[in-house]
C-alpha cells in the first residue's frame, strides 16, 4: 500500500515538474456536464452528461552526436631514485 501512495506522489510531482517547466501544457477544450437524474417508482434513470476533454502538447527532446575536439591533460609518473635519504630509527638506549 505504501508502495502505490509512493508512486502516485512521485506521478504527481512529475506532472507539476512538468506543468512548471512548461514542458507540459494542459488545457480543457470542452467542459462537464452532469447527467439528468429522474428517480421513478421503477429506479433511478440518468440521462445525458458529458466528460470533460483536455488538449495536452507535450515538448520534445530531439538526441543528436557531433564531433568534437577535447584536449586531455597528460599524466606523467615518475618513479623515485634509487638512493634518496635512508629512514630513520629510534635506536635511543
Amino acid at each position: 500500500m505504501r508502495a502505490i501512495i509512493f508512486i502516485l506522489i512521485i506521478a504527481v510531482l512529475v506532472i507539476i515538474a512538468g506543468i512548471a517547466t512548461g514542458f507540459l501544457d494542459i488545457n480543457q477544450i470542452r467542459g462537464a456536464k452532469t447527467p439528468q437524474i429522474a428517480a421513478t417508482a421503477n429506479g433511478v434513470t440518468a440521462k445525458g452528461g458529458q466528460t470533460p476533454a483536455f488538449d495536452v502538447e507535450t515538448g520534445s527532446v530531439k538526441v543528436g552526436t557531433q564531433q568534437k575536439t577535447v584536449t586531455v591533460p597528460t599524466l606523467q609518473v615518475q618513479k623515485p631514485a634509487q638512493n634518496e635519504a635512508t629512514p630513520t630509527t629510534n635506536n635511543a638506549m
